[in-house]
């Protein structure tokens, strides 16, 4: 007589003991959990506005899959139905993550970010796929399920499926292009002239002026900024920051709208005609964080800086900090500093990070002489235009097509992929339908990469890219191609 062992499943419940206890492991090391100096609701949230970089996304996604993979073999012995699976593996991977980021709080060597919880879920979620592609039963089963089911034999239902592909391509790729949007400015940071909040990024040079707009002003109006800074001071309610750096202290910001420039450090004496002079031991810093600044450039996604200022040295490094609004040395919104003899600029967005270093915008050769410089920087749909003292010494760079090859690659997979997933399902729905199905194929392959680069190129400026256009399409041509392989040479096997 054959017993029951005392354990079912001891080896596949020990895998996902194993996986939880490397989430909690790699995230919570090395676990010196402390209560906040100010501990309450509103801190934990205020906690919680942090963002992930790129090599963070792509180890949160490599994280949670093995966790993924390993709780859907379980559900599959245990013999529970694909669909409550799949709800069960999104559920636990959201609830562990969402778990792991709140105990961070209390870490004061963690930074809890919400964007990591929609990462580890989607890493969760795509070890359940892997798991249905290594398992033949499983795999087979779900393609016998889509062949014979009731939407297959409707063209109108695969039509409906088609027109919900469609839609969620759109939904994709409106979110690629908030990617681009300053939506994560931290409204925390203060304004910073000469240095950073640490104290340990200065600048040696001297600077009169500080114009920042919470729009992009057009080439005309730059053109008239150059000519006469003053200008500024007609741009109505879309200035939020005047600041005229003269005299000893202190600077108060014209416009009413944000707080005074205080010294850090005796000032200097010295201004030979070009302003204040700033250096390791006296730098300006608001009394508060410039928050009304941050929301409303946060809120347009646009803004135009206008400085006029000279450096001391042409040989500075770190970068070092002209003008920043930042927490520390690797959290701001944006900064302007001088890498050498090199205009270094660095921006928050989604696609930077937080520390706005993911991309690099460097501008050569502005910084070779002592000489007082006019620069005004704009900002708007990607594109950074960077003008100093005249028209024709212009500069213009696009987020997008600055993206770097690898991570071009892992967005395009990310985006590409899971239309590959449900490019599949059509084409298996209309199996029986040659015709509807090769339009299925050829559509589905072509439209979303159309449909991405359109919006790209139309909200953002950048130029039709062929290689991005043909990128898509074979990672949503290559998914389908792979997954209708793997079920043919299955359906031979059986």
């Amino acid at each position: 007589m054959n017993q029951r062992p005392i354990f079912p499943h001891a080896s596949n419940w020990l895998i996902v003991i194993a996986n939880i206890f490397l989430v909690l492991l790699a995230t919570l090391f090395p676990f010196n959990f402390s209560i906040p100096d100010r501990f309450s609701l509103p801190e934990i949230f205020a906690s919680f506005n942090n963002a992930s970089n790129f090599q963070d996304q792509i180890n949160n996604f490599l994280l949670f899959m093995p966790l993924g993979f390993g709780f859907t073999r379980l559900l599959q012995k245990l013999r529970i139905k694909p669909r409550v699976q799949i709800f069960i593996v999104t559920l636990v991977s959201a609830s562990l993550s969402l778990t792991v980021e709140v105990l961070q709080v209390f870490l004061p060597s963690r930074m809890p970010t919400p964007s990591d919880i929609v990462n580890n879920t989607i890493g969760g979620f795509l070890g359940l796929i892997c798991f249905y592609l290594w398992n033949s039963q499983s795999f087979n089963n779900t393609v016998a399920s889509i062949e014979n089911s009731r939407a297959s034999r409707s063209v109108k239902q695969i039509g409906v499926f088609f027109i919900g592909y469609i839609f969620l391509t759109f939904m994709i790729s409106l979110f690629s292009q908030s990617t681009i949007h300053l939506s994560n400015w931290d409204a925390n940071y203060r304004l910073l002239i000469g240095n950073e909040q640490t104290r340990d990024r200065p600048w040696q040079g001297y600077m009169s002026k500080v114009y920042i707009a919470d729009r992009a002003i057009s080439t005309n109006e730059v053109a008239q900024g150059l000519a006469d800074s003053s200008y500024f001071n007609n741009l109505g309610n879309s200035l939020i920051a005047n600041y005229q750096l003269k005299g000893k202290c202190c600077y108060k910001e014209l416009t009413g709208q944000l707080p005074e420039l205080f010294w850090q450090g005796q000032p200097s004496d010295t201004q030979e005609g070009k302003g204040v002079f700033l250096s390791s031991s006296h730098w300006l810093k608001t009394a508060t964080p410039v928050t009304t600044l941050s929301k409303r450039i946060s809120k347009k996604s646009e803004f135009t800086l206008s400085t006029t200022l000279a450096t001391a040295n042409s040989e500075q490094f770190g970068p070092a900090r002209i003008i920043s609004i930042s927490g520390n040395s690797l959290r701001r919104n944006l900064t302007l500093g001088q890498q050498g003899n090199n205009l270094d600029f660095r921006l928050r967005t989604p696609m930077t990070g937080e520390n706005g270093a993911d991309l690099i915008l460097n501008i050569p050769n502005i910084f070779i002489d002592t000489n007082p410089h006019h620069i005004i920087i704009t900002y708007c749909r990607a594109t950074i235009q960077v003008y100093v003292d005249n028209l024709h010494n212009f500069y213009s760079l696009n987020l997008l097509e600055l993206m770097p090859r690898n991570q071009r690659i892992f967005y395009y997979a990310l985006t590409f992929i899971p239309l590959g997933f449900c490019l599949t399902i059509l084409t298996l729905l209309a199996k029986q339908r040659l015709i509807l199905s090769k339009l299925l194929i050829w559509g589905g392959i072509l439209i979303p990469s159309l449909i991405l680069e359109g919006i790209l190129v139309s909200e953002s400026g950048k130029n039709l890219s062929l290689k991005s256009l043909l990128l898509g399409m074979l990672f949503t041509g290559g998914t389908m191609l792979i997954l209708r392989v793997r079920a043919a040479q299955l359906k031979r096997r059986n």
